[in-house]
């Protein structure tokens, strides 16, 4: 397959001119996460109706030319499962890639599964298989074989069939505008993510008391400040069961600190008055400025119906040719629970089946039934759809 192998700052500005008119930019990237703190840029693939390219980000000076074509209007840009995509986008200039369509999102909104792998997708829509040679290919050692770029660019090759093939689907289901809200949010939510403070995702932390939790916050802190110095992955800095034990000890003296099984480690030993003095700012903190406890509904009724729901949410979903993951997960049928039974927190924003295009395909319905204005029984039990949702009116005639 023809392809342009780009490798120097010149070669990739000319490329960029080149294709700065293409209604449409398909690209993914190839990169590597455990031994950085930030994944590892190692290479960028880019496929236009007329042109193909494989970009290689360690030979180059500067990128950014690219990152600032895809933020420019005047195209759409296709992606896969384009999470990273947009972040390396976001760190490179601060901007997010224009217009942007994720097939993978796409996918679920006309009944394919979700989420569905960029194979599958080429499988089920275009009736072709990919290759797997290089599934296991170190991307950051040089030089690449013909092989291995080959392989690299079919990352790209269907982005733009999958793409028109599932606009018509789209269009067909008049779904276009539900998934041009669906990218907004999905790409608001990374974002949003990525310039929030991460520490409740700690794992171990959900019995901890506010105090110990603002211990975690402050360790996290310095995780955070320390992994990014040392361009490493935040975990190898200082493990979460680490940080959820110190906190429990509830104390800055060092002694107690080593004490710690596991904080014997010779590279964690200069760090102790470090962490001394996080475990210190955490305990001199007043009440009022503690963390909150994340709350939780002990009701045994809500993740009973909760679960009831889901099941139901899953039949309506399959029915209208949307995949159920797409559309919401079992917290999020008890978030709806919750909020429509006004034991959710005061000033909570509607949770999501209960806005858009969710509350008029499934919200609305599960309300419904959670009102008792409408009923599920089993029609056919050998059928692709069993249930069958009807108004209580009629099964009581």
């Amino acid at each position: 397959m023809a392809y342009e192998h780009i490798t120097s700052d010149t070669q990739l500005v000319n490329f960029c001119d080149k294709i700065r008119n293409a209604p449409l930019i398909g690209f993914d990237t190839e990169f590597v996460s455990e031994d950085t703190f930030q994944p590892q840029l190692c290479l960028v693939q880019v496929a236009t109706d007329e042109c193909r390219a494989v970009i290689d980000p360690l030979t180059i000076g500067d990128i950014r030319p690219f990152w600032n074509l895809l933020a420019a209007p005047n195209h759409e840009t296709i992606v896969h499962a384009g999470r990273e995509e947009l972040r390396f986008c976001m760190r490179a200039i601060g901007q997010c890639p224009h217009q942007i369509f994720d097939l993978q999102i796409a996918a679920g909104f006309v009944g394919l599964e979700y989420p569905a792998a960029y194979s599958t997708l080429i499988q089920r829509i275009l009736k072709k298989s990919l290759s797997k040679g290089e599934t296991r290919t170190d991307w950051r050692r040089r030089p690449l074989s013909s092989q291995q770029l080959e392989y690299a660019v079919q990352d790209v090759l269907y982005l733009a069939p999958l793409h028109a093939q599932l606009v018509k689907r789209l269009q067909t289901l008049k779904r276009r505008d539900w998934v041009t809200i669906e990218f907004t949010s999905w790409q608001d939510a990374i974002v949003d993510h990525d310039q929030r403070e991460n520490w409740h995702k700690v794992s171990g932390i959900s019995a901890l008391s506010p105090r110990s939790l603002a211990i975690v916050r402050e360790l996290w802190r310095w995780r955070q400040a320390e992994a990014l110095r040392r361009n490493l992955p935040a975990k190898r800095i200082l493990r979460d069961d680490l940080m959820v034990e110190l906190s429990r000890r509830g104390t800055g003296d060092p002694k107690s600190i080593q004490a710690v099984r596991g904080m014997q480690r010779r590279d964690l030993q200069p760090h102790i008055p470090k962490l001394t003095e996080a475990i210190h700012r955490a305990t001199a903190l007043p009440s009022e400025e503690l963390p909150a406890r994340p709350g939780k509904s002990t009701l045994r009724q809500l993740h009973t119906i909760g679960q009831f729901l889901h099941t139901a949410l899953n039949s309506i979903c399959r029915s209208e040719n949307l995949a159920p993951g797409i559309v919401g997960t079992v917290q999020d049928v008890r978030d709806l629970i919750a909020y429509r039974l006004g034991i959710a927190q005061v000033g909570q924003e509607p949770p999501l089946l209960a806005r858009g295009w969710r509350a008029e395909v499934v919200g609305n319905r599960l309300e419904n039934l959670l009102k008792g204005k409408i009923a599920i029984r089993i029609n056919d039990p050998l059928a692709e759809d069993p249930l069958v949702f009807e108004p209580v009116e009629r099964i009581r005639e």
